[in-house]
């Protein structure tokens, strides 16, 4: 067995504390700080605005240091004025300066406050907002897929799996990485930034309420201590591994992995096929990509199938699900389909048709 690094990365689970935070998907906005820029500058408009309709009127107004109001003493009363302070040492005596103050001066005063306590407001309740985003979240998440790691295994996943119907709100990816989550986020899924082999990240994740667990991490001990962990949080949950070497899949059945990929190995494997038979190398690419030429999809027994041979069915048959069996096409034990049974059929894909996945898990024989 294969573990580069296993003390190194067990010291530092122990060692190390892994910060963490739940991430959701949101409508695209502006950044903060450009929105305050952009507040900013509304207020200085009005400001100047303010100052100039008092210097346009100058005559109308009476300052009791000097008499006399000049550009500086108008922006001194639009500043007092706006932000209601009103020291009252310069005032309006004319009635045009009066009616200024009234219909023009008032009004851009209201603006004025509206610009900065909506700016205040905003800053207050963004934090209050999000902790409500995420309650109701963690509420309303049942019987969701986690996958754990974003990278090209598990974004791969991910997308055959929704591609066959599941919401993307149903959907949570755990990446110690801000930038993959920020990725998962863009793409429409909910995001936990955080080592996935400590429980607490996993909770976050609600994986104790998941169907299906992807477990997609770049190395395999990460793989097999996030299994071990995601078992004991859910014990009846599927989960689906992947490891680089062959000589691991076994230790991941045992840490609770209900199937283990092996992707170097089926990568070597689709080498191996395209050497031997370029086409048949393409076929196998082919049924690889979701959605786009020939795909291989689990479907279950119709009536007008049952009491039928596999061959005789309309769709080509590969395998027979039966009970806890996965029997081939041309098993003797199959005989003839019954309406229990589930077929793993090749079809052609056609946008707009949509295949629900099995979600039982398939015991080791």
């Amino acid at each position: 067995m294969k573990l580069p690094g296993h003390d190194a990365i067990a010291r530092q689970a122990g060692e190390h504390l892994v910060t963490h935070r739940v991430v959701l998907p949101r409508k695209v906005v502006e950044r903060p700080i450009r929105q305050v820029l952009k507040r900013l500058i509304m207020a200085l408009v009005v400001l100047v605005a303010t100052a100039m309709v008092v210097w346009a009127d100058r005559d109308g107004y009476h300052d009791n240091a000097d008499g006399t109001v000049d550009l500086l003493d108008a922006f001194y009363y639009a500043t007092v004025t706006l932000s209601t302070t009103g020291y009252g040492d310069i005032t309006p005596v004319s009635d045009g300066a009066r009616l200024a103050n009234i219909f023009v001066i008032t009004p851009l005063r209201v603006l004025f406050l509206i610009i900065l306590v909506g700016t205040t407001l905003e800053v207050l309740t963004e934090r209050t907002r999000e902790e409500w985003r995420l309650n109701r979240w963690r509420s309303t998440l049942r019987d969701h897929t986690v996958v754990i790691g974003f990278g090209t295994k598990g974004r791969s996943a991910i997308r055959t799996v929704c591609a066959t119907g599941l919401k993307k709100e149903q959907v949570v990816v755990v990446d110690p990485s801000s930038k993959a989550v920020d990725a998962a986020n863009a793409e429409g899924y909910a995001g936990v930034i955080g080592d996935a082999t400590r429980s607490d990240v996993l909770t976050r994740a609600e994986v104790h309420r998941a169907r299906q667990i992807i477990v997609a991490p770049q190395r395999d001990d990460t793989s097999v201590l996030v299994t071990l962990t995601a078992r004991q949080l859910n014990r009846s949950a599927k989960i689906v591994a992947a490891v680089r070497e062959e000589e691991n899949a076994p230790l991941l059945k045992q840490s609770g992995a209900d199937a283990v990929i092996t992707s170097s190995g089926a990568a070597g494997r689709l080498l191996g096929l395209s050497v031997l038979s370029p086409a048949a190398g393409m076929v196998m690419e082919d049924l690889i990509q979701q959605g786009s030429g020939l795909d291989l999809v689990e479907r279950p027994v119709v009536r007008s199938e049952v009491g039928v041979r596999p061959r005789e069915t309309d769709d080509l048959v590969v395998s027979v699900i039966r009970g806890h069996r996965v029997l081939g096409y041309d098993d003797p034990s199959v005989g003839t389909l019954q309406l229990t049974d589930r077929l793993i059929t090749i079809v052609r894909a056609t946008p707009g048709i949509q295949v629900t996945p099995d979600t039982r898990p398939l015991p080791d024989e």
